[in-house]
């Protein structure tokens, strides 16, 4: 299928081959046959792309600020590689999409194949969507016309945070689309509307919808008319659509309003508030985030969780439905908001006229009724037979369940380096599958995953995708009689590990390998080295400046990610456990705070660890250090002698006579000599370079410090 992909490093828009999505638990799969190219935020995107990098630079301080943080503990080289990495990977354009439902996921209720919906879907010739972003589309309201429901949903919700009464004056600041379905909507609500735009085609349709209408560029007076409008009281409520750097707009917006009147941003404007002009008025300011309630937040949009309509009337599905309404009333007109037609194929003249200086407004784009839905892309004309790997000594052949940042900056080239046959790349939407297939010389993209068990080309499957699918791929795999790979964690329960463990110990053929790339750094190989001769017990000491991230980001959801102490810790378990090289006898863990002052999981915790030899190993997983400090730390005592390995850069030694210090030039935490040993590992038929019992250890030692950690 088709679908636009646009590159933020050169801000080149492209129409790309990528893999049809399916219809994953609670999605709908919609055939497009509509969708509207919003002016403002995808010129924005394009923009952004086309701009240098130190535009790019001026736009975004806050990454700049991690840029400089992460040079001073990771090094230059391997920060110039992540952010290239980052400005190379496509996002997906649009977000105002019509179709027809082809198929719908595993607990969707109240859609069925055939139906016509609204949704928040990309310019994609098929789209997948999860059931609270679509709203079933009325008879009477056409395709095109349905494509503005995600736009007017955003001036709606707007309107509902300003919460006009029958009556009330209120101006409108920006008459782009959602500017203009705003005057619609507020019409339609009995207010009085006072349109404020420099455009004068854009004027003269807010004053066919009834509103009356002031244009700044021509001289005339804001805020005298402004005042005039509102018979001398000032405005009730302001609602700024615009896009401008200015702040005059805010100052306007707070001069022309009455005492205690309310200003709503929904567009993006300067924010330099004179606090004189909203003291002295007691204005209320706030600012409207996009379609409504359930914006943004994983459980209603993904996960499917609807708020109760008693405490949450309009959400953003019950928005779409209510603009869609609308249409169906005769309430809203698009039909004038529509400038431009263009056909999927002329997509590159579509983006052209958006950064062009030609007048546009509504630029809608049609697609075919009969367009593919393949959930494969062939990259290279190679058959699939198993012809691909007959000679398993050389280069097996390898696919991707993932393809998501670390995957593709960094599993994808090292198991490319290790000698691997790049055979299939595998991801939920298939367009990241398809730029990093391209990228690093695959076969094929695909979002099929069946597909690729069943690939008699593959003789090796990488998982790298989120943790909770983790286990069920890892079993899918081994019972497909693949090798497996997977990027921790292994799974987040001790009843998924002891069927792994009792999976895999029935086939001994079959490697299974997880990514504890940490064992494999060069600087830690020397660190073992040097202590291998040490016969006596070791005290270890492991700190994580982990850094913090966000209570609602799915790893710390326990559901999905398991929580960093499942997700990231068991990296320092696995590495104390090579170090040790005696079976972990206890898993001690102690959380920071107080019990009213955690999350539902820690993340900022001691882990102490008890070992058959005597060792004793301490990892100080914190996320409430500065990021500036360096992230990982070790510090190993034993035998009269001392190691301290500085983030993978620099390892010193006291005690050892001929080895003082080894330094560097460039992080590296062993990623490349993992995907070499596994790859090794398939070509010798040999067991997996970390042994099965290891893994499992070393996971139930993890899963069990997280349970300490909660209880």
């Amino acid at each position: 299928m088709k679908q636009i992909l646009q590159n933020l490093g050169s801000g080149v828009t492209s129409l790309t081959d990528v893999p049809a999505p399916r219809a994953g638990r609670g999605q709908l799969l919609i055939r497009t046959s509509r969708s509207l190219i919003s002016a403002g935020t995808e010129r924005m995107l394009v923009d952004f792309g086309k701009a240098g990098w130190i535009d790019k630079a001026r736009q975004q301080p806050d990454k700049v600020r991690q840029v400089l943080e992460k040079m001073r503990t990771d090094g230059v080289v391997a920060t110039v590689d992540a952010v290239r990495s980052k400005l190379d990977q496509p996002i997906a354009l649009g977000y105002c999409n019509v179709g027809r439902v082809m198929d719908v996921g595993v607990g969707v209720d109240g859609f069925t194949a055939g139906d016509r919906v609204a949704s928040n879907g990309n310019h994609a010739e098929v789209v997948a969507i999860p059931r609270n972003l679509c709203a079933r589309i009325p008879d009477a309201v056409s395709d095109e016309a349905a494509a503005f429901t995600v736009i007017g949903a955003i001036g709606l919700q707007g309107i509902r945070l300003a919460d006009p009464k029958l009556g009330e004056c209120v101006a409108v600041f920006g008459l782009g689309l959602i500017g203009l379905l705003t005057v619609q909507m507020l019409r339609a609500q009995g207010c009085r509307v006072l349109g404020i735009d420099i455009d004068p085609a854009r004027l003269d349709l807010a004053r066919t919808f009834g509103a009356e209408v002031i244009n700044p560029a021509a001289g005339e007076d804001v805020l005298g008319r402004a005042a005039e409008f509102s018979r001398g009281a000032g405005v009730d409520a302001v609602l700024i659509t615009a896009a401008s750097k200015s702040n005059d707009i805010v100052a306007q917006a707070a001069q022309m309003s009455r005492k205690r009147g309310r200003i709503v941003l929904i567009g993006v404007v300067g924010l330099n508030l004179s606090r004189a002009d909203f003291y002295e008025k007691e204005l209320s300011f706030q600012v409207s985030c996009s379609y409504g309630p359930g914006r943004y937040d994983p459980r209603y949009e993904a996960g499917g969780q609807d708020y109760p309509i008693g405490f949450v009337r309009w959400t953003e599905q019950r928005n779409f439905e209510a603009v869609l309404d609308l249409m169906a009333s005769g309430a809203i007109d698009v039909a004038p908001l529509i400038s431009h037609r263009f056909d999927l194929a002329d997509t590159e003249q579509a983006f052209a006229l958006l950064t062009s200086d030609e007048p546009s407004l509504g630029i809608m784009l049609r697609y075919a009724e009969d367009a593919e839905a393949d959930a494969r892309v062939a990259l290279r004309s190679v058959p699939v037979t198993k012809a691909l790997s007959s000679d398993v000594t050389e280069n097996p052949g390898v696919a991707f369940l993932g393809a998501g940042n670390y995957a593709g900056r960094v599993l994808m080239p090292a198991f490319r380096a290790g000698g691997a046959r790049m055979r299939t790349a595998v991801s939920g939407g298939g367009f990241s599958a398809v730029h990093f297939a391209r990228k690093h010389g695959f076969d094929q993209a695909s979002t099929d995953q069946d597909a690729v068990l069943s690939d008699p080309g593959v003789d090796a499957v990488v998982i790298a995708t989120r943790h909770d699918v983790h286990a069920r791929q890892v079993l899918a795999a081994l019972r497909a009689g693949k090798h497996v790979f997977c990027e921790k964690p292994l799974c987040l329960s001790l009843e998924e590990l002891a069927e792994i463990e009792d999976e895999a110990s029935t086939r001994p053929g079959q490697a299974l390998m997880v990514g504890f790339n940490r064992r494999f750094a060069p600087l830690i190989v020397k660190a073992e080295a040097l202590l291998r001769p040490i016969s006596a017990p070791k005290a270890m000491i492991m700190t994580v400046n982990a850094g913090a991230i966000p209570a609602d980001h799915w790893t710390q959801d326990p559901a999905i990610g398991g929580g960093r102490i499942i997700g990231e810790a068991c990296h320092f378990i696995d590495l104390l456990r090579f170090f040790a090289r005696a079976p972990i006898e206890t898993v001690r863990a102690m959380p920071l705070g107080r019990p009213e002052q955690r999350s539902a999981c820690p993340d900022s915790a001691t882990i102490q660890l008890g070992f058959a030899d005597g060792s004793t190993g301490t990892i100080h997983y914190l996320a409430n250090g500065d990021r500036r400090f360096p992230k990982e730390r070790l510090e190993l005592f034993a035998g009269g002698k001392i190691l301290r390995l500085d983030n993978f850069r620099l390892l010193e030694g006291w005690g050892f006579g001929g080895f003082g210090r080894k330094r560097s030039w460039k992080q590296d935490k062993g990623q490349q000599a993992c995907a070499r040993a596994f790859l090794d590992a398939i070509r010798g038929g040999g067991a997996s370079p970390i042994p099965l019992a290891d893994i499992v250890e070393v996971s139930r030692a993890s899963i069990e410090a997280a349970a300490l950690l909660r209880e």
